[in-house]
Formats: C-alpha cells, structure tokens, sequence
C-alpha cells in the first residue's frame, strides 16, 4: 500500500509527498524529522490523501500534483474535481 498525500504548512504553502507507511510518515513531519521544507514551516496538517496498491503509483501522482498551480491542489484538496481541467489550463506558476 502506498499514499501521495498534501500538508498545509505554517506558512500556506502545500508540501505534496509519497510514502508507503501514512502515519509513520506524518509523525515524522510533525516531530521535526521530515524533508527540509517541512521542518521550517511547522507545524503542518494533513488536508489530503489518495491511497494506492503501488508504490510506483503513488511516485507518479506526486510528481503530477507538483506541478501543479496553487488554484488546481486546493480545487483537488476540496474535492472540486470538476475544476481540474479548467485549472490545467491555466497559466500559473506550478509551485505555491
């Protein structure tokens, strides 16, 4: 099992990850322990995840959402799928 999961950090901006083991993962984020970005912008929340059976799976959609725009992850976080398409047209910045 794996999960491509994004977390709303102190500063606002969404960090968008990959793990096999979810809460493993986020207690290593909250603690200080995660990836550079993250331990900077503490504390930081989970707002979304998807759960795959392959880990290859969960890569690729991490690597999809992070280039995505602001607008397209907080249309995906609050489950306005409809938007997705617009917002992929769009010319913004794929970062926050």
């Amino acid at each position: 099992m794996a999960f491509t999961y994004m977390l709303l950090c102190s500063d606002r901006t969404l960090y968008v990850g990959s793990t096999t083991d979810l809460e493993r993962r986020m207690t290593e984020h909250r603690v200080g322990l995660g990836p550079e970005y993250t331990r900077h912008r503490l504390p930081v929340q989970l707002v979304w995840y998807e759960q795959y059976d392959n880990v290859a799976h969960a890569f690729t959609r991490e690597k999809q959402i992070q280039n995505w725009s602001r607008a397209k992850r907080i249309a995906l976080i609050e489950g306005r799928l409809g938007d997705l398409p617009r917002l992929a047209n769009t010319s913004t910045t794929p970062h926050d």
